[in-house]
Protein backbone atom coordinates (compact mmCIF):
# COMPACT_ATOMS: atom_id res chain seq x y z
CA UNK A 1 0.00 0.00 0.00
CA UNK A 2 1.30 3.84 -0.35
CA UNK A 3 0.79 6.35 1.95
CA UNK A 4 -0.46 10.19 1.17
CA UNK A 5 3.05 12.02 0.91
CA UNK A 6 3.42 14.14 3.89
CA UNK A 7 2.73 17.74 4.77
CA UNK A 8 4.17 20.03 6.97
CA UNK A 9 2.29 20.70 10.54
CA UNK A 10 1.73 24.13 9.84
CA UNK A 11 -0.58 23.45 6.53
CA UNK A 12 -3.95 22.54 7.23
CA UNK A 13 -5.29 20.89 3.62
CA UNK A 14 -7.77 22.84 2.86
CA UNK A 15 -7.87 24.62 -0.37
CA UNK A 16 -8.79 28.05 0.43
CA UNK A 17 -7.20 28.47 4.00
CA UNK A 18 -3.54 26.64 3.71
CA UNK A 19 -2.15 27.95 7.15
CA UNK A 20 -3.13 27.51 10.41
CA UNK A 21 -3.23 32.18 11.39
CA UNK A 22 -5.94 31.70 8.15
CA UNK A 23 -8.14 29.36 9.45
CA UNK A 24 -8.17 31.00 12.92
CA UNK A 25 -9.10 34.70 11.49
CA UNK A 26 -11.65 33.05 9.39
CA UNK A 27 -13.24 31.65 12.55
CA UNK A 28 -12.77 35.22 14.12
CA UNK A 29 -14.65 36.54 11.24
CA UNK A 30 -17.23 34.14 10.77
CA UNK A 31 -18.04 34.72 14.58
CA UNK A 32 -18.00 38.46 14.04
CA UNK A 33 -20.35 38.04 11.52
CA UNK A 34 -22.60 35.84 13.37
CA UNK A 35 -22.86 38.77 15.69
CA UNK A 36 -23.87 41.37 14.19
CA UNK A 37 -26.11 39.63 11.74
CA UNK A 38 -27.72 38.36 15.43
CA UNK A 39 -27.66 42.14 16.66
CA UNK A 40 -29.48 43.60 13.35
CA UNK A 41 -32.12 40.51 12.88
CA UNK A 42 -32.90 40.94 16.49
CA UNK A 43 -33.39 45.07 15.96
CA UNK A 44 -35.66 44.38 13.47
CA UNK A 45 -38.00 42.01 15.19
CA UNK A 46 -38.45 44.09 18.51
Amino acid sequence: MSHPPERPDDETGLPGLRTWPAVYWAVVVFFAVCVVLLALLSGVHA
